[in-house]
């Protein structure tokens, strides 16, 4: 985790549930065209950028297949269930970056199994590669390129009961990429999560086209920094 930039998302529990009411309450005022405009623009958005990158997934599908059997053996992609909006599940799809396990344990506050990351693996995640492939999750409609990033269903099912305002950031479609992945980092376990809910949050409170355009532009300067997770 990025302590320095979390650090202005560490507000306390009770400012969070605070924030998840401006969330709601912001939401009754906003105006049906408002929010209609912003509803299309996001979703050309979307689409056009995602249509633009199937050729960067298709290419990365190409060389998967070369180099797996090398230096990732097993199937090319991870599929998951993940909490999406107003909470419904659905199934996110990324490059494989882990070894294979019979079943995976990691509860919602253990740490990360990184003994399982394989070389290409930590390519991929450095350089975020392994989340091209939800660009299909997206022109179905599941994900939007900017937005709260989903966790595993049964971690958020955990983080529900233990993290205020954790329910509220559902009120949004999950994203590719996000503030919180921005401004916060890679986070992990229940304690970090609570910044994280802290910035998504922040972000639904003040969504718009052109915070979205700099969250994407913030992503992109990060992946040629190669500073993913």
């Amino acid at each position: 985790m990025k302590v320095d930039k979390a650090a202005s998302f560490a507000i306390n529990s009770s400012a969070t549930a605070s924030s998840a009411r401006d969330v709601s309450d912001r939401d009754k005022t906003k105006t049906a065209s408002d929010t209609f405009g912003y509803a299309i623009a996001k979703k050309a958005f979307d689409v056009v950028i995602s249509v633009m990158l199937l050729p960067v997934f298709l290419t990365g599908c190409f060389l998967l297949a070369v180099a797996n059997p090398f230096l990732n053996r097993g199937p090319m992609f991870y599929v998951q269930k993940r909490m999406g909006r107003d909470c419904k599940p659905f199934m996110a799809i990324k490059f494989r970056t882990m070894t294979c396990v019979a079943e995976v344990t990691r509860g919602a506050d253990d740490p990360l199994e990184v003994n399982r990351i394989t070389p290409l693996g930590g390519f991929l995640r450095k350089s975020r590669l392994d989340e091209i492939p939800q660009i299909l999750n997206v022109l179905r409609g599941e994900m939007s390129l900017i937005g709260p990033r989903p966790d595993c269903y049964e971690h958020a099912e955990t983080y529900i009961e233990t993290v205020p305002g954790y329910r509220e950031r559902h009120a949004a479609l999950p994203g590719i990429s996000g503030l919180a992945q921005t401004e916060v980092g890679y986070v992990q376990g229940i304690d970090a999560t609570r910044l994280k809910v802290a910035a998504d949050l922040d972000y639904i409170s003040r969504q718009s086209f052109r915070l979205d355009t700099w969250i994407l532009w913030r992503t992109l300067k990060i992946v040629a920094g190669r500073g993913g997770a």
